[in-house]
């Protein structure tokens, strides 16, 4: 594809050099430039591309987008634009053929229940005889075709050459997890939704967004900005969670027609005669197309916010209400979602990605409701993240379970025994008793915590106190098969871990 080409997807501020040249590649890292590369010059919170622009030149790129002309090279054309990060997302999307203009885009963005929600989704489009591709934190897949996720949402190059290839193999729609950072740095400036869905808002990522209104403001982008009606999708909605208490500014900033969801009474999609055990949900879906029946083998309330959220997609598509209950029921689960470890021994093993302090307390809250035994809780806090949030998560798990088993996620390049402490201190003050890890050998007569740093250890110490008719709840990594320690992923998954534990391996 010529330069020209990909020039008529942006209004750039100065075209020097031959815009005919050949463009083989598009990329903002200069370690992966070549021969016929057009490089990115992006500034970064880390690193300024525009410094990499002489290297690019050295491996052999063609041309070159950047914001600061006072580094344009001699050597190649240049594009300068004002916004390096916008431009670059929709060049990427013509690059690759603009696959998401053709087919139906859905973008899931919240803190919590994004993963769920898209296989919900991807479970009613199927029904409905529209197989989709699914894109977000655990994979980016659609049938046999699978690509690492690097990220929830990737880079703007990488996202289109994903959904490109996701067409290729078959895809009639996308449904896709939107990360409030992709928001934020335009990766997804590129896409044309049809359907923008708000699960819910509580803290986290405030590492990088610092507050809550800084996220927040990230997230409205793909309502307020990216579901604006255009001639490409003319009937865009916004799905938007009316329990959530952020959910009216949403509605309120949403520049397309809204459809909202949730418990309250003002939802225009909700439910009744609802049904719950641990075995699952069953009720009544009440929409504006009309009602019908529904069942899940999911668990919880939030698991029936996820599943009112997939159905107004459903109702924003104009897709039968058969389709959307049949969708419903054959979701039956979720890797890393509450996802049930078989086991022998008559506990009722989970292991989930709640990895936020809402997360935790709806997960624990929905077990409490439901257990007929103990629930004891296994759970650590990632390094590197928000640290405001590890006390209260340590408070979380010790309020709602008999006994917390405090230990490492992925530490990455924090000291392990710093995020444990800081964890322990949101502990302290319910006046819990503390174990050492002997004293629970004989088992626990009362409720508590304990601290064991190892995960490996912590699960086998859990998996060794769980009686028939427990639960033994395994939170923070979810579908994760690997754990972070300083800069290196070494194979770790809870899921075999819990199992090899129950079965007294090890």
């Amino acid at each position: 594809m010529q330069l020209r080409q990909l020039l008529e997807s942006i209004t750039p501020l100065q075209v020097s050099g031959d815009d005919r040249v050949a463009i083989s590649r598009l990329t903002c890292d200069s370690r992966q430039v070549g021969p016929g590369a057009l490089f990115f010059a992006l500034p970064g919170a880390n690193a300024d591309g525009h410094r990499f622009i002489q290297s690019a030149v050295t491996a052999g790129a063609a041309a070159v987008l950047l914001e600061d002309p006072a580094y344009a090279p001699l050597e190649l054309p240049w594009v300068q634009v004002a916004d390096g990060r916008q431009a670059m997302a929709r060049m990427a999307a013509c690059y690759h053929g603009d696959p998401t203009a053709r087919r139906p885009l859905i973008g899931i963005t919240g803190t919590n229940g994004k993963t769920t929600t898209t296989y919900l989704i991807e479970a009613i489009l199927a029904s409905a005889g529209m197989p989709a591709a699914v894109l977000g934190t655990i994979s980016y897949r659609f049938g046999a075709t699978t690509i690492g996720a690097s990220h929830t949402t990737p880079e703007s190059t990488e996202l289109q050459d994903a959904f490109r290839q996701l067409a290729e193999a078959g895809a009639q729609a996308f449904v896709m997890e939107v990360s409030s950072h992709a928001l934020e740095q335009k990766r997804v400036d590129g896409c044309h939704f049809d359907v923008g869905v708000f699960t819910n808002l509580t803290r986290d990522h405030l590492d990088y967004h610092r507050t809550m209104a800084a996220y927040q403001e990230a997230k409205q982008r793909l309502f307020s900005e990216l579901l604006r009606p255009d001639v490409t999708k003319p009937r865009r909605r916004a799905v938007i969670n009316l329990d959530d208490p952020a959910g009216g500014d949403f509605v309120k900033g949403s520049a397309c027609p809204v459809i909202t969801y949730g418990m309250t009474t003002d939802a225009a999609v909700t439910a009744r005669d609802l049904q719950s055990s641990v075995d699952g949900i069953r009720g009544a879906l009440v929409t504006p197309a009309g009602e019908i029946a529904f069942s899940s083998g999911l668990v919880g309330r939030y698991n029936l916010s996820n599943i009112l959220a997939a159905a107004a997609v459903g109702i924003a598509l104009e897709l039968p209400l058969a389709c959307i209950s049949q969708g419903i029921s054959q979701q039956t689960s979720v890797p890393g979602r509450l996802e049930r470890v078989p086991n022998r021994r008559g506990v009722t093993c989970l292991v989930d990605y709640a990895h936020t302090g809402d997360a935790l307390e709806n997960v624990l809250s929905t077990l409490k409701e439901l257990a007929s035994g103990r629930i004891i809780t296994v759970f650590g806090c990632g390094g590197d993240r928000d640290p405001g949030k590890r006390p209260v998560m340590g408070a979380i798990a010790a309020r709602l379970s008999d006994v917390a088993v405090v230990t490492s996620d992925n530490p990455r390049t924090e000291d392990p025994s710093g995020i444990v402490s800081q964890v322990r201190e949101g502990i302290l003050p319910l006046g819990l008793r503390e174990y050492r890890p002997a004293e629970l050998e004989g088992g626990f007569d009362a409720r508590g915590f304990v601290v064991i740093e190892n995960r490996r250890e912590a699960i086998r110490l859990a998996a060794r106190l769980a009686r028939p008719g427990d639960i033994l709840l395994l939170a923070g990594k979810g579908h994760e098969d690997y754990q972070i320690i300083g800069a290196t992923k070494h194979h770790f998954d809870d899921r075999e871990e819990a199992a090899a534990a129950l079965a007294g391996e090890g």
